[in-house]
């Protein structure tokens, strides 16, 4: 299990790499295309568990919101107020189709419109972050960087040494001594950046940052287990050997990226 990991990684993390490095519109659909295959993962973890779930509005609704998030700052042509004027679609939308329905579901459009959200909305803030003047790519190299780093220390002590159940109802292999490994692996990557090239962040800023990644980190991707408890499947999918799915992929982005962007933002 561990050599498909390890293969996987070896191509995944420089193509992630280059495309924070070209941003713009290359990192933007790159970020646009995990993001509707994660819901279309989503949707079909839902579906092949016997959940009710409105597929289609799911994927074209969580991408066209994390397309409007990224083209939420001002731009020529952009209203300022499309990503509330998506959100409003989504829901209007998804309403509509459970009353046209023969058969009703309050469930079904509860869990559509959390998919968009849980989905969509966040990842788009990648590519805010990525365009946050004048450290978008720095900052997007230390939250990934960080985040492999939190995953690979949780998964290498929690698997061999764990010993306290995490949360054994929602995954559990997930122990208290693989968290508190891969929270030390996300302060430990945040303050070698700064040791190796970013100087200008400071001990405070190392912290919090080191702080959100771990903990926010391990918080989503227990937050994507729900999803596949309640589906009853392992895995959103076998695209990526040894990880599952593109969903599985980036479950640990779904939180941590708006609260990242946005501690960030409010720094400038």
């Amino acid at each position: 299990m561990i050599l498909p990991r390890i293969l996987t990684a070896l191509v995944g993390i420089p193509v992630a790499v280059v495309f924070v490095h070209l941003g713009g519109a290359p990192y933007a659909v790159l970020v646009l295309g995990l993001a509707a295959m994660a819901l279309h993962e989503y949707a079909t973890l839902l579906f092949m568990g016997g959940r009710g779930v409105q597929r289609v509005l799911t994927v074209a609704g969580g991408t066209l919101l994390a397309l409007s998030v990224a083209l939420s700052p001002a731009r020529a042509g952009v209203p300022a107020a499309l990503a509330p004027m998506v959100l409003t679609g989504l829901i209007l939308a998804s309403a509509l189709r459970e009353l046209l329905r023969p058969r009703h579901s309050l469930d079904r459009a509860a869990v559509s419109v959390f998919g968009a959200l849980f989905i969509g909305w966040t990842l788009g803030h990648l590519v805010l972050l990525r365009e946050l003047a004048p450290h978008g790519e720095a900052l997007s190299l230390v939250l990934l960087t960080a985040v492999w780093a939190t995953d690979t220390a949780a998964y290498s002590v929690g698997i061999p040494f764990g010993r306290h159940r995490l949360a054994e109802v929602v995954s559990p292999k997930k122990s208290w001594e693989g968290a508190a490994a891969g929270l030390a692996g996300a302060l430990l990557a945040v303050w070698g950046a700064r040791a190796l090239c970013l100087d200008w962040l400071s001990p405070a800023q190392i912290l919090v940052s080191g702080l959100l990644i771990g903990v926010l980190g391990q918080a989503s991707d227990l937050s994507q287990s729900l999803v596949k408890r309640a589906s009853g499947m392992k895995d959103s999918g076998t695209l990526l050997p040894g990880h599952g799915g593109v969903f599985d992929r980036v479950d640990s982005l779904l939180l941590l990226a708006p609260v990242y962007y946005y501690f960030w933002l409010f720094q400038h």
